[in-house]
């Protein structure tokens, strides 16, 4: 497998990863410029030259993998025989300058409700490098012409057409997505947060609503065997405070906000 599918491998299957490319090349090297080696947790593709720079760029590339904070580095490897080497020597002579680039595994957003406001939440997060699920039961919410300016975006969007039970969309969505409920029925809500709360993928759950329809929300889902530190998952009000207007476009706008600074947070 060369490494263009190797990283899309890694990003099918969610998993993150190291690209490893030789940048600049001084004297002799086993490989030119340009060659690239792909580093996941368990597995490599593509090569850099083998031996002692391989095997240390391997090491390299895995502790990034383990560093939350870690961006894009260069490393400079010399290759003689004074060179230190755990892992046997190579004395081409020449010295390789490579670049370790961390690919992450990419957000997860879901969004629950495409009408007016999910539509326009799903058109600003179209334009970010990120996975996007969109679910309605209702089919002309997620018609393909209507879908159209959301695809122009780098985000991979994935519509699900459910015209009955959203809720078993959940245990479809990858751990740690970013779940909305937008739905355009109180019940298809209360059903969603159900169904979200006994799941282990959200990393969060935002509730589009007023103060009297999350304490009508609170009492049910108690009632539904949910208790107060699983119900306090449930955030509502969403969206960043001081983006004031009740306009779909403007309380979209305000919770892609708080989507971004969220991430911001993590990284």
């Amino acid at each position: 497998m060369d490494w263009l599918r190797a990283l899309q491998l890694l990003r099918t299957t969610r998993t993150p990863g190291v690209l490893v490319t030789v940048v600049e090349v001084h004297g002799h090297a086993p490989r030119a410029a340009g060659a690239k080696l792909v580093v996941a947790p368990t597995r490599t593709w593509g090569s850099i030259g083998g031996g002692n720079l391989e095997e240390t760029a391997v090491r390299r590339a895995r502790a990034l993998l383990d560093d939350p904070d870690a961006t894009a580095v260069t490393e400079r490897h010399d290759l003689s025989d004074r060179a230190p080497a755990e892992h046997g020597v190579q004395c081409c002579g020449g010295r390789v300058t490579l670049l370790y680039e961390p690919v992450p595994v990419r957000r997860s957003v879901a969004i629950f409700g495409m009408g007016h406001v999910g539509f326009e939440l799903a058109l600003l997060l179209s334009r970010h490098d990120l996975e996007l699920h969109l679910v309605d039961s209702r089919a002309d919410q997620l018609a393909d012409a209507r879908l159209a300016p959301l695809m122009t975006g780098p985000a991979d969007v994935r519509a699900h057409r459910v015209p009955v039970l959203p809720e078993l969309v959940v245990a479809d969505l990858p751990v740690g997505t970013d779940v909305l409920v937008l739905t355009h029925d109180h019940a298809e809500d209360l059903a969603l947060l159900d169904a979200l709360l006994r799941s282990d993928a959200p990393a969060s759950i935002g509730l589009i609503g007023s103060s009297a329809k999350w304490a009508r929300f609170r009492t049910r889902l108690a009632e539904l065997g949910h208790d107060q530190d699983a119900i306090a998952r449930v955030r509502t009000p969403i969206g960043a405070p001081g983006i004031a207007g009740k306009e779909p476009a403007a309380i979209a706008l305000a919770v892609a906000v708080a989507l971004v600074r969220r991430s911001s947070h993590q990284v």
